[in-house]
This record gives C-alpha cells, structure tokens and sequence, in this order.
C-alpha cells in the first residue's frame, strides 16, 4: 500500500510501522464503545502493549486521521489477531467483522432454565429484572396477553456484545412462531387438536417423556390414541411441572392423587399450558403420530421405553422394568 507520508516527512518510517505486525502474543478482543474518540482507543491500544513502540500507534492515529478512517470507526467488539498490521486493525475496527458470541437454550428447558442461562452471560446487557416473572418476560417482547413457557424456540442463538436478553428471547419466540406454524400447516389430518397451540403443547410432554428421537412419533401415537379414547394422558412430567418448587426429585403417590392443573393422571385431556420448550423433532412427532396401537409405555431405564397395547403387558413390563421382577 503507498501512502503520501512525504506530507509528514516521515515517509519511510510510517510505512514501515503501519506495515509491521503488532506486538500481540495470541489473539485478543478490543472494545470500543459508543462515542470513544479513536485516539483514546489507541491510547488503551497502547497501555495493552498492543504496539511494538509508541511510534506505530503515533502513526497510526495520524494515517487515521488524514485518511478520514478515524470518523468511520464502529462501536462494537472485534477480535485482532498477533499477525495483523496497524492498517489492518484500522480496517477492522470500521467494519462490520465484529465478534459474534453465542447462547445456547437447550431442548426440554423451562422458561426459568432459559432466564437462569440468560442471565449469567456476561456478554448480554441485562435488561429484564433478576427475579422476572413470566408475565414480565412477555410485555418485555411485546406479547403480554400470551402465556410464556413452551413459546421460546430452543437453539443456539448468536449476539454481539450489548445486545439484550430481551433481544434473544424476542428472537427465540419468533422462531417458535414459525416451527409451530410450520408444523401445524403440515400436519397428519384428523388429530384431535383444536388449534397450534395444542400441538406445541403435546410436543412439550413428548420432549420431556423420552430423550429417544426414534421414540417420539410413537410416544406421540399413545397420546393421541389415549384423547380419541377418552383416556387420561397419565405422564408424569406434567406431574412434575405442576409440583412446581415442591417437587423433590420423586414421585409419591400422593402426588398423583392431588389435584392440579397440570394432573393428567386426575384430569382429563392436555394440561393448560406446555410445560417446557420442544425442539424441532418433538414438534414434527407431535403433528406426525406414528401409528399403532399401543396405549400404554413404561421406561426401561436406559433412556429408552416398552410399548404395550393392552394393561395386562403393560402391568407386566412395570414389573419387570420399573419393580425388577423376575
């Protein structure tokens, strides 16, 4: 690159400065925030030890200057390399090649895992209160009048420095939005379901009965065969959920007997809301049920489960399975 230092008198000595690498020992990240003069991010530049000698980080503020790139200068987070060169990090701090960091919301998390996982990033900007309720999580998105567990699509999710949590959760609801809306719109005809929102529903029990894929469809096809029967869904996970904080990592028998909303062993049909976020796989079984004829399933305690079609097999793999019975 030929730059008109003859203007400076120090023609030679910029070029070589501006042209050599910095002094960085491994990969670093540089922060310029909203309004920061460019020679006060040198200045820090400098005080890193990011420059091999104060004269090329003298030069370069001064090439920045005359060649007008100071005023196009982007406040984000960029990450510079040790092999880079001065007019290199100068074009890198007015790009959009900015550090992209990363949130993971997991399949099968409640709203509360999804907040907790939010909240511990450093990286976001904090912006709902430690202690948000639902309610509070969905006016900060703009759907106040929405219930808010089972609405936040799980996956990984990339940000930039400062950008909110409210940001991530609104873009997490939208793509459940759209999985949700193409699932339904390519959905099995003649299931028992009134509305999307049903699906998402059943979709969140199936995610939270079994970690088995290959499981799912069929998991599906007990449910909806128990609701064209006028069976009780009986899955301990709604259970589970609607102990809330007074459930104690077991299930006794009395709370299958006490009534909640989220009961399906004391209450017919789905419960009122999902009780966690299903992912894609859970979605597409829930609008596609496998076919068959098993109404009962029982896990073997190995992740996966036994399907049975009548009470008598399914009593029978209780007892061996669950009681360890010869």
């Amino acid at each position: 690159m030929t730059i008109p230092f003859v203007l400076i008198g120090v023609a030679t000595d910029a070029y070589v400065e501006l042209n050599s690498t910095l002094a960085l020992p491994s990969p670093q990240t540089v922060v310029i925030k909203p309004g920061e003069p460019f020679r006060a991010v040198v200045a820090g530049l400098r005080e890193r030890g990011v420059f091999t000698d104060a004269n090329q980080a003298r030069f370069l503020w001064i090439w920045a200057r005359v060649s007008g790139k100071a005023q196009h200068i982007r406040a984000a987070e960029y990450a510079i390399k040790p092999d880079m060169t001065p007019l290199q990090l100068l074009d890198r701090l007015g790009s959009n090649d900015v550090v992209e960091h990363k949130i993971t919301l997991v399949e099968g998390w409640r709203l509360s895992q999804f907040l907790a996982a939010l909240s511990a990033n450093l990286q976001l900007r904090h912006t709902l209160p430690a202690d948000a309720t639902p309610e509070q999580v969905m006016a900060a998105i703009g759907h106040a009048d929405e219930p808010a567990e089972g609405r936040f699509f799980p996956d990984t999710y990339k940000f930039v420095l400062g950008q909110t949590d409210v940001s991530v959760l609104r873009r997490a609801y939208d793509a459940m939005t759209e999985h949700l809306a193409a699932a339904w719109a390519a959905r099995d005809p003649g299931l028992p379901l009134d509305k999307p929102y049903d699906a998402l529903i059943i979709a969140s029990i199936i995610e939270k009965e079994t970690g088995q894929v290959n499981e799912q469809a069929e998991i599906a096809g007990v449910f909806y065969r128990r609701l064209a029967l006028g069976m009780k869904l009986q899955t301990d996970p709604t259970v589970i959920y609607g102990l809330g904080a007074a459930y104690d990592g077991d299930i006794h028998t009395r709370d299958l007997t006490t009534d909640t909303p989220y009961n399906t062993y004391t209450r017919n049909g789905l419960p009122p809301t999902p009780i966690c976020s299903p992912g894609q796989t859970a979605l597409e079984a829930a609008v596609h049920p496998a076919a068959g004829k098993a109404l009962y399933f029982v896990a073997k305690g190995d992740g996966s489960h036994v399907f049975s079609d009548t009470l008598a097999e399914h009593n029978a793999a209780v007892r061996r399975y669950q009681l360890h019975e010869p």
